[in-house]
């Protein structure tokens, strides 16, 4: 029986029993339930009509079996929403309130609607609501904290439902009536156990069923956890189960007294394993992530992970990879079974060990993008076999499967409000790896919420050159996504971050950046002025490469603002300090855009030289892109020139480089990732 087990909110079956056999009991309160969504409201009894989704509410102690109703009720009317049923929890599995900008851009994901990074709370909301006109959907909210999450997230259309879970009545959303849930009837606890032990044992003793279930208060968590008890031990009549639960009543919930009991009868490696997942992050839980929390093997770790799923301690969240969740009624009860066995010291081992591996496995997952790279090859060949994953493709995979896990142990890494080696590292390799598998437009989501968490440290702890990466950071994301002026904030903020901490990295890339910020905006002059500024830090730190660099930028705002004497004059130095330093690639586009200039400036023939001058560099550097724009610029020369001939025969090169470039592109291998970076949060690799 491996497919049993405690559902977030209720009881889950064999997930290959039919349709009609996997859900018992309930009936009145479905029945309530669905007569409520044809319910007339306040609004319809008025004349007016619904101005917003109806809610029905079902309100439970955690365990009660609420989500699994929810999850029956959504089954039964989903075919009256074409447009699909949306799911999202709000609560984390320790109790904690998930904010609603992050679960309306989880449902805005599943939408497939974007919403720009670092977007707040209130524009997330009208995003979603603005994406769901003119929609038939369902929404689940599971879990829901209180009455403000659930309206913030209510779809501005009556033709949307919206099913909460919440422990409690939702005091300030209009016309709901909670349907609340007790215990199931007899007949169908009894169900629920013989689902696990098989009809057998509970036929030869019917009354030993129906007494375990009485003492079980029909509690879905409860008997789901009886039953894998029993499944476990094939010897046991169901009557031992009952007198040891009657001999030995405890304390606290029906729930937590049976947990206690199996917790009780597990050998002690196991209990300690069981124990430590109330650490794992988001409440998901893997192989990796077991073996560190107890120090043992990953396939010792997964058989023991199996043997939960058959006590009905977790439920399988996906199998390629494996990954388990643990139960959200069960979270807090393992906590203090934790705190109760384990020395705080151990505990916050324990983390350290499973921080360190995810950090490892981070390594691992960025390493295989790099091809190209013998260091990176080298690193990851060091790495024992089984932090390696067989292809890129796994590794997105697993990246993608463990995402929400990843995001809660960056969030979990800095709980305390430190930033230490650790914390450091663990952010650095999940910027880096999210950014090598998706890129960074894809990741940039979840790249603002890391660079915010790390910035919300940096100003409680006063760690100023922290506090200008985290704003290097932010800025740039903003800058990706149009929000200029924004990033000029940032960025200026990081300037004086990085002064204060006398980083002359961070001086000099926030001066480049507030700059950059300018030139988006049109303002060529201060653009112009701070290039100048950031440039004069470079040369007194004998940075000359970087020096070349920036003066190709100077270059581009005086080009943008018509002074073409000065910008011939920076891009002459640009072409020189490129050459000087032997950055072929470099050299060959500052040299096209000199070229460009001397066209701007009314100096035709020195702009034709220095354009076949830069086609041989472009040819040299394997740039085929540039080499065929070139050719198109010489064509039009020539074309002005009055030299048809000599046009089109730079065009037909142009574009017979352009098609072979698209045919090697089309039959390039898949590349396992997207390799372009971002300056992490001044933390090692």
């Amino acid at each position: 029986m491996t497919d049993q087990a405690v559902d977030p909110g209720g009881v889950r079956l064999l997930r290959d029993a039919p349709d009609e056999g996997r859900f018992l009991g309930r009936t009145r309160e479905l029945k309530e339930l669905r007569a409520d969504i044809e319910r007339a409201g306040l609004d319809t009894l008025s004349g007016r009509k619904a101005p917003r989704a109806r809610v029905l509410l079902i309100a439970g102690r955690p365990g009660s079996g609420r989500t699994s109703l929810a999850g029956e009720l959504v089954h039964q009317v989903a075919g009256h929403y074409p447009d699909g049923v949306l799911r999202v929890r709000l609560s984390e599995p320790d109790g904690t309130r998930v904010p609603v900008g992050r679960a309306a851009r989880e449902l805005l994901d599943a939408l497939e609607t974007p919403a720009p990074a670092g977007a707040a709370e209130d524009e997330l909301g009208e995003a979603l609501r603005t994406a769901l006109n003119g929609r038939r959907v369902l929404l689940l909210l599971d879990d829901a904290a209180d009455a403000e999450q659930v309206d913030a997230l209510l779809p501005d259309n009556p033709d949307c439902l919206a099913v909460a879970v919440s422990s409690g009545p939702l005091t300030g959303i209009a016309d709901v009536r909670p349907c609340t849930l007790g215990g199931l009837d007899t007949k169908s606890a009894v169900e629920v156990l013989s689902r696990f032990t098989g009809s057998v044992r509970v036929t030869v003793d019917p009354r030993a069923a129906e007494r375990l279930a009485e003492q079980c208060q029909g509690q879905p968590a409860a008997l789901v956890l009886a039953g894998g008890w029993l499944a476990a031990r094939p010897q046991a009549a169901v009557a031992d189960l009952a007198n040891q639960l009657h001999t030995d009543p405890g304390r606290g919930t029906v729930v937590s007294r049976v947990l206690r009991l199996v917790h009780a009868s597990l050998p002690a490696s196991a209990a300690r394993t069981l124990r430590l997942l109330s650490l794992a992050p988001a409440g998901l839980v893997d192989p990796h992530t077991a073996a560190a929390l107890a120090g043992c093997s990953v396939e010792s770790a997964r058989a023991t992970l199996d043997g939960f799923v058959a006590h009905g301690l977790l439920h399988p969240a996906g199998s390629a990879p494996p990954q388990y969740e643990v139960p959200c009624c069960l979270h807090p009860l393992l906590a203090a079974l934790a705190e109760e066995h384990e020395r705080p010291a151990e505990l916050q081992l324990a983390r350290a060990r499973m921080l360190e591996r995810t950090v490892r496995l981070l390594q691992s997952c960025r390493a295989i993008t790099e091809t190209d790279s013998a260091k990176a090859r080298e690193k990851l060949l060091e790495m024992p076999r089984s932090l390696r994953f067989p292809s890129p493709r796994a590794a997105a995979d697993w990246l993608r499967l463990r995402r929400p896990a990843l995001l809660a142990s960056a969030r979990l890494a800095v709980a305390d409000g430190e930033l230490d080696t650790l914390a450091r590292r663990l952010m650095s390799q999940l910027v880096r790896a999210m950014v090598a598998h998706f890129g960074t437009q894809a990741a940039a989501s979840d790249l603002y919420d890391l660079h915010g968490l790390v910035l919300d440290v940096a100003e409680r702890r006063n760690l100023p050159r922290e506090r200008a990466a985290a704003l290097l950071n932010l800025g740039d994301l903003d800058a990706r996504t149009g929000r200029t002026g924004d990033a000029l904030a940032r960025y200026r903020a990081a300037l004086d971050a990085g002064r204060e901490a006398n980083d002359p990295y961070a001086t000099g890339r926030a001066m480049e950046s507030v700059g950059g910020a300018h030139l988006e905006l049109g303002d060529y002059d201060r653009a112009a002025d701070w290039f100048g500024r950031a440039l004069a830090e470079r040369l007194a730190r004998g940075e000359r490469e970087e020096a070349a660099r920036l003066y190709g930028r100077i270059g581009a705002a005086h080009t943008y603002a018509g002074r073409y004497g000065e910008a011939l004059r920076d891009w002459r130095a640009a072409v020189a300090g490129h050459r000087r330093y032997g950055d072929v690639a470099a050299h060959a586009r500052a040299l096209s855009e000199l070229a460009r200039v001397q066209e701007y400036a009314g100096r035709p023939d020195e702009s034709l030289r220095t354009c076949r001058e830069a086609v041989e560099w472009a040819r040299r550097a394997e740039d085929t892109r540039l080499q065929a724009a070139l050719h198109l610029r010489l064509a039009d020369s020539f074309e002005r020139g009055g030299d048809p001939a000599s046009a089109a025969l730079h065009r037909d090169t142009a574009g017979r480089m352009l098609a072979e470039e698209d045919q090697d592109e089309e039959s390039a291998p898949e590349p396992g990732a997207n390799t372009c970076e971002i300056r992490s949060t001044s933390a090692e690799d």
